[in-house]
């Protein structure tokens, strides 16, 4: 059944837990996601983490904080939902982690430096926070200033972010690369089935080898605003791409929208089906094999706004109802 203005909206609750650096977001009294701040130590940025759905069944993979028995343990950097850049200045935020030798390559991290606002509601929770983008030789790059807004209708939830990135201390060059920008790293059971053992190698060259994996289960495939699906959706242009597939009983529409706003609309999909699926408006020439270049910048002082809704359903969600949150987030600033 689509999602439909009838439904009435879900009380959203944030409770700041200051011992273990998270805000929990409870919507209709049950779990959906926190933010969790824990340090550089621990992330190289802050996340949305874990995604559950309405009905409790957590979408998010759980390597490398909670593994769990039958998943991929590549990228280690992939953790909940999240939005990075692989170059900006010559540092790549994408790609850090502990795993990676940081003396081969220079990485960035994403320092959360506070939380401005927690505000819950009958209809909608929000949550502003404050970053700072910092270098490998910990100069301020970008001051991130991003925007939550959790809310929930039935056994649908949705989480709209909107991140504004501000130049400090001199230009900013975010040249055209494929590795960004706003993603989630999905449960094993949401990858699209393979057959084949792959390999996987990071930005500085690191290889994962992943042997053929158990495709019992495994359910997921991707559809986009255009009608493509599977991993053709990867490299498309699109205003959304859905995600669906199945979790034991409970169907599951995972779907990522983009906004008229944003650079570079409708947004070239980063849509894997390992798992990895993200929307990146900077990186046009690797999706466009070379016939379309952003190469982005920001001179000193100027800033720039990404604005992406998430839409976790216990349904399949039917593209009627994903054009109508598509066109009803259009509308938002």
């Amino acid at each position: 059944m689509a999602v439909t203005t009838l439904v009435q909206a879900q009380k959203v609750d944030l409770i700041k837990n200051e011992k273990e650096k998270k805000v929990e977001v409870n919507i209709d009294g049950k779990p959906f996601t926190s933010y969790y701040y824990p340090g550089e130590d621990v992330l190289k940025k802050a996340v949305l983490y874990p995604v559950m759905t309405a009905k409790g069944t957590v979408v998010t993979r759980g390597w490398p904080l909670n593994p769990r028995p039958g998943e991929r343990v590549d990228h280690p950097h992939h953790v909940g939902i999240w939005l990075n850049y692989e170059d900006v200045n010559g540092n790549d935020y994408w790609n850090n982690s502990n795993s990676v030798d940081h003396a081969k390559r220079a990485y960035g991290t994403i320092v959360h430096t506070g939380i401005k606002s927690i505000k819950s509601g009958k209809n909608k929770g929000e949550l502003t926070v404050t970053a700072d983008w910092i270098d490998k030789d910990g100069k301020l790059t970008l001051k991130e200033t991003t925007v939550y807004t959790f809310s929930g209708k039935g056994d649908t939830r949705m989480v709209d972010r909107s991140t504004t990135l501000t130049a400090v201390n001199g230009d900013v060059a975010m040249p055209d690369i494929k590795d960004g920008m706003f993603a989630i790293r999905v449960a094993r059971e949401l990858e699209l089935p393979s057959n084949k053992p792959e390999i996987f190698t990071d930005a500085s060259g690191i290889a994962t080898k992943v042997p053929q994996l158990n495709n019992e289960g495994i359910t997921g495939n991707y559809r986009n605003s255009n009608g493509i699906e599977g991993e053709a959706t990867w490299a498309k242009r699109a205003v959304w791409c859905n995600l669906t597939g199945k979790i034991k009983n409970e169907d599951i529409s995972i779907a990522i929208i983009d906004h008229p706003k944003n650079v570079g609309y409708p947004s070239y999909w980063h849509s894997r089906g390992y798992g990895l699926f993200a929307v990146n408006p900077l990186g046009q020439k690797a999706f466009s094999g070379g016939k379309e270049v952003l190469n982005f910048k920001l001179k000193n002082g100027e800033s720039t706004t990404f604005r992406y809704r998430v839409v976790v359903a216990s349904e399949h969600l039917k593209d009627e109802a994903l054009n109508t949150l598509a066109a009803d987030f259009a509308k938002t600033k």
